[in-house]
């Protein structure tokens, strides 16, 4: 029994041995350190036969049909259970302690008026660290939840409340898995809402009716002047408005409440009707088009789970990624189709497909598909591939299939699996039926291998038109793609498509015979409108006006995938990150999408910092004057964007005497502690800014900001001090974040241990849990450490006998020292 990594096959005996029926827990969250949980389980094993149950506490007692049970608890294994055929009730008394890591039931406390807010995160299996429970998610169950609490708290969950003067209670009388229970409690402050809305009739799902669903939304009582509820409401009604109208089944889980919680460690979680949101997505200072942008996509991204995922759950881990992908594909074409970012999928070329992308060509990429064997291994893979290529495959399934026939799959999907469980063969086969096509080949093709296709244009011409064109594709596995070809000439001045042709390709070269006769074009664009998942390549003649003329396409999404493939280039070592840094510089200014443009910035901080050579990236002012002037411009918004990018990068001294005009003016207090990080970095005497900052904002991003200034004071001393604090691992997670980040500021790199990572790595991801041992890990890499001797310190650790996660992190940051060498080498040349 492996009760804390629970295997695949564990989790498949157990299915197979028992059924789960209801859940009653009863949780005494008035302690401070401490909570008792009371569970009793009702379940029947469908034969004679031994299993466990999870839990993951400080101590248990348990009866199993009124009999105690004799055990000596330890949470690896949670608590046997020796079963006759037939209906059993468990009933487990146990205490835990809360949690400072944002797993299971967290526990924090507001600096800015010393009061406590709790919040739940179970995925992927820490509801036990909560309840006892059968963890996994195709043993759903109904619950009773109960609540002794202040009496002046908040509860929210999964559904509605009643307070009967002593307790909390909520009934929640669908099958639900334990993943997916949620609890905010504390003095959260709440605004509320309804959405009335139409689901549209369809012929494959339910007739058409009018809905009513309540809304709230809540944050903490510190925030509540920044909580910007009605454009929240505006974004969670469009969404709403989109998947009835497309999904063709009712919102399943009566009211729909968003809950902004503290120390949160992803973006969201999809809890049943009770959403929890890290809460820097309540904006206290100004925040850029992209950081809304991303948050209505967070929020979307949510919603979507209340269909996929939460109606209809995965059978088992091993399809995390369909569930994920299609909550981001969703997210994007709802933004883009139904929300004022109608350039979603802009942003989705810019974000997801680099992200994806750079996951995909690390020595530890996997099939979207992938090893799900264990938890460990399940909480490894929410990366790059999972999220961002899955949600690239489907984009390209859609464009195979067509909008409307997969979306019709996808009605067809819920109406037969609603409250059950499903595989993605299962959505695949109502896809089938929808569309009439034969998709037999593309779960092998896209899920079962790893790697990304390169397609790029291949022509002659002769008196100024194509007399052959064709589309050629490399790869280790050449896939067959939807994609579409674009023609661009200048017009006017600007850079304009003059001509589109799409067709599927298939094999190592693919005619377009539609254009052959047409008339050569100044730009040719493999992949227009980025249907597909695949680098591009730009015959000779194309690159070199992409390069001069990025500032003259008129469409944003051609103008990004130029972008794009100009990084890929920088990251492959085909461009010099000076020259990627030079054209960031020269075209930034003009670029149109905010979105985009925070990204760009971003890539060309990262090219000078860790791919350009280090002795011309020393002397070169090109970006930092590039964003000084950006910084100094008159609209706010771009401003902002320019301003946040120059404090990533060492300080000039025109750079110190504009964030010192920033302390001294500007009532932005995200960008005021960021200007003092910035500075203490290179080399201010910040403490007692820092000491007179925390006066003027003691709120939980204030005192985050203040530690991340004070660990980047590049000083050998501080730097010993914050990275033995480190790993020492007495930190919560945002604590260990904001020291990471002020860690490694720039200027640090000279003075940061390199060797000694390999000393402590071990010890580290063992005493830690794995969300803190891989922020921990990661952060503490040597990757400052760009040399060959740097390379083979990894290769020796790496020949050790290792944990699966921590070879998996050490390995994949191994590569990015590699890349950088190599780009650094490439770029002197």
């Amino acid at each position: 029994m492996t009760s804390v990594n629970l295997t695949r096959s564990e989790a498949q005996a157990r299915a197979a041995l028992v059924t789960v029926e209801h859940y009653d827990v009863d949780l005494d969250i008035t302690g401070e350190k401490q909570f008792r949980s009371r569970t009793t389980v009702s379940f029947t094993a469908k034969e004679d036969g031994s299993t466990f149950i999870d839990l993951r506490g400080d101590s248990a007692t348990a009866t199993l049909d009124g009999e105690a049970i004799d055990f000596e608890y330890d949470p690896t294994y949670g608590i046997p259970l020796e079963l006759k055929k037939g209906a059993h009730v468990l009933e487990v008394d146990a205490l835990i302690t809360y949690s400072r890591t944002g797993e299971g039931l967290h526990r924090f406390v507001d600096p800015a008026d010393n009061q406590p807010y709790l919040y739940t995160q179970f995925e992927t299996a820490d509801a036990k660290r909560v309840f006892a429970c059968f963890d996994q998610p195709n043993l759903k169950a109904t619950y009773s939840l109960s609540f002794t609490a202040p009496s002046d708290w908040t509860i929210i969950t999964n559904g509605p409340v009643e307070f009967d003067g002593t307790r909390w209670h909520c009934e929640i009388d669908y099958p639900l898995s334990t993943y997916l229970v949620a609890l905010c409690a504390g003095p959260y402050y709440r605004v509320s809402d309804v959405w009335e809305g139409t689901l549209t009739e369809h012929p494959e799902g339910q007739p058409a009716q009018e809905l009513t669903v309540p809304l709230g939304i809540y944050c903490r009582q510190s925030l509540k002047d920044s909580l910007d509820a009605e454009r929240l409401f505006t974004e969670t009604k469009q969404g709403f408005d989109f998947y009835h109208r497309n999904f063709g089944y009712a919102y399943p889980f009566g009211k729909y409440d968003q809950i902004f919680v503290p120390e949160f460690n992803a973006g969201a979680m999809e809890n049943a009707g009770c959403v929890t949101i890290r809460d820097e997505y309540v904006f206290t200072s100004p925040a850029t088009h992209y950081k809304y942008e991303r948050r209505a996509d967070t929020i979307l991204h949510e919603l979507a789970h209340m269909w996929f995922g939460d109606l209809v759950t995965m059978e088992w881990w091993d399809d995390l990624w369909l569930n994920e992908s299609f909550a981001t594909w969703s997210a994007a074409i709802s933004q883009a189709e139904e929300t004022q970012y109608d350039t979603a999928w802009v942003t989705f070329a810019n974000v997801e497909k680099s992200w994806a992308y750079q996951q995909d060509q690390l020595p530890t990429t996997h099939p979207i598909s992938t090893d799900a064997s264990d938890i460990e291994t399940v909480e490894q893979n929410f990366d790059g591939i999972t999220y961002a290529k899955g949600a690239s495959t489907l984009k390209q399934l859609q464009s195979y299939v067509g909008r409307e026939n997969f979306l019709a799959g996808v009605r067809r999907h819920f109406a037969a699996h609603a409250f059950s469980n499903a595989t993605f063969s299962d959505l695949l086969q109502h896809l089938e039926e929808a569309s009439g096509r034969d998709l037999s080949f593309w779960a092998q093709q896209w899920l079962k291998t790893t790697g990304v296709n390169t397609v790029k244009p291949a022509f002659t011409v002769e008196d100024g038109k194509y007399a052959s064109f064709s589309v050629e594709q490399s790869g280790d596995t050449l896939r067959t793609h939807r994609l579409a070809v674009g023609l661009y000439n200048v017009v006017d001045g600007a850079v304009t498509r003059v001509r589109r042709e799409e067709l599927d390709i298939d094999g190592a070269s693919t005619s377009v015979d539609a254009l052959i006769g047409a008339e050569k074009a100044d730009f040719v664009l493999v992949n227009d409108d980025d249907l597909t998942y695949a680098l591009i390549e730009f015959d000779e003649d194309s690159l070199a006006f992409a390069i001069e003329n990025i500032d003259k396409f008129v469409d944003p999404m051609a103008r990004t995938l130029c972008w794009s493939a100009a990084w890929e280039m920088t990251r492959g070592g085909t461009m010099r990150a000076r020259d990627f840094v030079a054209l960031v510089a020269r075209g930034a200014s003009a670029e149109t999408e905010l979105a985009v443009l925070e990204r760009i910035l971003i890539q060309a901080v990262s090219a000078q910092r860790q791919y350009a050579d280090p002795a011309w990236a020393a002397s070169d002012k090109t970006l930092a004057s590039a964003l000084l002037g950006g910084a100094q411009n008159p609209d706010a918004q771009r401003s902002l964007i320019f301003a946040q990018a120059l404090t990533s990068l060492e300080l000039s001294d025109a750079a110190r005497s504009y964030l010192q005009g920033l302390l001294a003016d500007s009532e932005d207090q995200g960008l005021r502690w960021k200007a003092l990080a910035a500075l203490a970095a290179a080399g201010e005497d910040m403490e007692d800014a820092v000491t007179s900052e925390l006066k003027r904002d003691n709120s939980a991003l204030g005192v985050q900001g203040a530690i991340r200034a004070r660990a980047a004071v590049n000083t050998p001393e501080n730097k010993r001090a914050v990275y033995d604090e480190i790993v020492a691992g007495d930190l919560g997670n945002r604590e260990l974040e904001s020291k990471l980040a002020g860690l490694t500021s720039p200027g640090s790199e000279a003075l940061l241990p390199t060797a000694e990572f390999y000393d402590v790595a071990e010890k580290i991801w063992g005493a830690q849990s794995s969300e803190v041992a891989q922020t921990t890990v990661s952060g503490l890499f040597p990757r400052w450490d760009v040399t060959e001797e740097g390379l083979k310190r990894a290769d020796e650790f790496l020949a050790r006998e290792l944990p699966g996660g921590l070879r998996r992190s050490v390995t994949e940051d191994r590569d990015r020292v590699a890349r950088a060498l190599r780009n650094r080498r490439f770029d002197a040349s």
